[in-house]
């Protein structure tokens, strides 16, 4: 039993990758441009100080980024009314809807079925994905330290 929910675990890895994917290419964005949509979609505006290392990238690379997403109309900067000499990061209007149009559906879906299921199985269910995302996020760290590869031409 313990090897099936692994293999549908990893099943279900593969399946919101390729999802993710497909998501990223109607939305004309790279993966990692998605991920900061989706820590923006959550409603909180972000310092690009607090992107940078929840995605994984140096100072350089967030403000490319965000260069890249605003000319999408995707976010905005602007200056944080508690530190003006902080910028925060929103989601716009036209980002949120489209994320939605791509991720709402699967929302609505996921909570027909979810129905299915008792408190005491969706106590269990919680644990599990809180404690396998746990794994990963440790797991993380060590594989941003370990060194790159070098790209064979």
């Amino acid at each position: 039993m313990r090897r099936a929910v692994g293999a549908e675990t990893q099943s279900l890895q593969s399946a919101v990758d390729a999802f993710d994917e497909a998501a990223a290419g109607v939305l004309g964005v790279n993966r990692t441009d998605l991920r900061c949509l989706e820590a923006l979609f959550q409603g909180d505006r972000l310092t690009p100080g607090v992107l940078g290392p929840a995605l994984g990238l140096t100072t350089g690379s967030v403000t490319a980024m965000l260069d890249r997403l605003e000319r999408l109309g995707y976010v905005t900067r602007s200056s944080d009314p508690s530190d003006r000499r902080k910028v925060v990061v929103g989601i716009t209007e036209e980002a949120t809807r489209k994320v939605w149009d791509l991720y709402g559906p699967i929302v609505a879906d996921g909570e027909e079925f979810m129905k299915e299921y008792t408190a005491a199985e969706l106590t269990v269910l919680t644990g599990y994905l809180r404690r396998s995302r746990e794994l990963y996020e440790r797991h993380l760290t060590r594989a941003r330290a370990m060194p790159a590869a070098a790209k064979r031409r």
